[in-house]
């Protein structure tokens, strides 16, 4: 068996979050929400209940629609639900890493779930468990849990700015009582969340795609720095945390969020359109046909095709179900992998030159298998075009990526990488490219650490050098 997750050489979507308040279908929705936002995260899901007494529970290994049928959903009542996708980037991967974490405390009973990472969390927790805290399991979530139980503050609204005064990190939080919600964003506002409303109902979402799937709409973006309490009094935002210079997470327009989603007040489809047509001015080329890696190079292999007058067409085919494990064969089938996932149009490929347009290039193995599948189906050449600069350093902040050695373009040159992927030529989209398709020039200010190397919040030493995922 092999896990097909492996077949994509991609850094890993980080988690999902959704949250609703107010509305008879609460866990049913909240089902939905999650659905539109499975490809944040396929290891474990989880939903939170509350019918304004207690809460209610359930997480499971897989993804949404196996976990949550209809005898389950029936057993989550209330008005009020938050859930979560998960991809781990810090902790095991096992049930008790699911989220939400729920807990019970001399506050009550609490619920949370978490976008993000914290880089200091392993220190954290090391001195809470020479105090004799317990924890049942990795995740960085659960320090947060014990910090709120621990803060002196007499109310959970108070305790919540409080922890969160003290903690430094990129998150996306949802925090639910059996009569309250919390909602918080981190003061650079690294990962995204936004707000929204169906049928009186208040709506949080990690993507608007979400709400697009459940007939929500959006109002606003959760602002960085934003505490947002909602309860039967309605919705109060305070912003107690000290601010910071934004940084916002310019992968999720590269890669992570879905085409069809606003994030950061942004069309990701237009983002990524943009970053193909910059593309092909930096990276012109004489050839046949432009071809993109299906799903996430189609919106700037389109951008691409727009800029340069070269016809775009569906050269690579995807098998879209393919389960998250499959049996492979006994005997060698020479790029088994990459063909379980995709397949070439030999009648559009044969005898033409190909621009293949990706997202991005990480280890580099995937895109030379493509490229060598695109030459046996008889391409002439084959001139691959990545939508964002080269990827240099990890990231420390929530997303899942290999460590620097592991980072082809951080070691080899781009002529070494060409080589490396038998590929007629290779471009990447410069930084200030990708800043001005983002929208930089329109005044959002994202994080690149990815790109340069230079992260806007330190590092743990320990951490850097190696994999995120713990």
């Amino acid at each position: 068996m092999g896990d097909w997750q492996i077949l994509e050489d991609k850094p890993r979507e980080e988690c999902g979050v959704f949250g609703i308040w107010g509305h008879p279908e609460a866990a049913r929705l909240t089902y939905l929400g999650l659905y539109a936002l499975q490809h944040r995260g396929q290891e474990s899901v989880g939903i939170v209940t509350s019918d304004g007494q207690r809460l209610y529970a359930v997480r499971g290994m897989g993804e949404v629609n196996e976990i949550f049928t209809e005898p389950v959903l029936d057993k989550l009542p209330g008005h009020y639900a938050i859930g979560h996708v998960r991809y781990s980037t810090a902790g095991e991967v096992s049930l008790n890493e699911a989220q939400p974490f729920s807990i019970k405390c001399h506050r009550g009973e609490l619920a949370i779930c978490h976008n993000g990472n914290f880089p200091f969390a392993e220190a954290m927790r090391a001195e809470l468990e020479q105090e004799g805290a317990i924890f049942s399991s990795t995740s960085d979530t659960e320090v947060v849990l014990h910090k709120l139980a621990r803060s002196r503050q007499p109310h959970l609204k108070q305790a919540i700015a409080d922890v969160f005064r003290e903690l430094e990190g990129a998150y996306s939080i949802l925090i639910l009582t059996p009569d309250s919600m919390y909602v918080v964003r981190d003061p650079r506002g690294f990962r995204p969340l936004c707000l929204g409303e169906l049928d009186g109902a208040t709506v949080v979402a990690s993507e608007t795609c979400a709400f697009d799937l459940i007939g929500a709409t959006y109002l606003r973006d959760i602002a960085p720095g934003e505490i947002l309490t909602i309860n039967r009094e309605g919705l109060q935002a305070e912003h107690p945390l000290p601010p910071q210079p934004p940084a916002f997470c310019i992968f999720e327009h590269v890669y992570f969020a879905r085409p069809d989603s606003r994030v950061y007040g942004r069309s990701v489809n237009k983002s990524r359109h943009k970053m193909g047509k910059q593309l092909a001015r930096e990276h012109p080329v004489e050839a046949d046909i432009v071809v993109p890696v299906p799903d996430s190079g189609v919106a700037a292999a389109i951008g691409y095709a727009a800029q340069s007058g070269i016809n775009f067409r569906f050269g690579l085919v995807r098998n879209h179900y393919v389960g998250r494990t499959f049996i492979e064969p006994t005997q060698s089938i020479r790029n088994f992998g990459v063909k379980v996932k995709l397949n070439p149009v030999r009648d559009l490929i044969e005898g033409r030159r190909v621009v293949l347009v990706d997202d991005s290039l990480v280890r580099g193995t995937t895109s030379r298998k493509i490229i060598e599948m695109l030459r046996q189906a008889g391409a002439r050449e084959v001139h691959l075009r990545i939508s964002c600069p080269p990827t240099i350093s990890p990231c420390y902040y929530g997303v899942d990526t290999p460590s620097k050695a592991e980072l082809i373009a951080a070691n080899q040159s781009v002529e070494a990488i060409r080589q490396y992927i038998n590929a007629d030529s290779l471009g990447y989209l410069s930084h200030e490219g990708l800043l001005a398709a983002c929208g930089a020039d329109e005044g959002l200010q994202f994080c690149t650490a990815c790109y340069t190397g230079k992260y806007p919040l330190p590092v743990p030493l320990r951490a850097v050098g190696r994999s995120h995922r713990a």
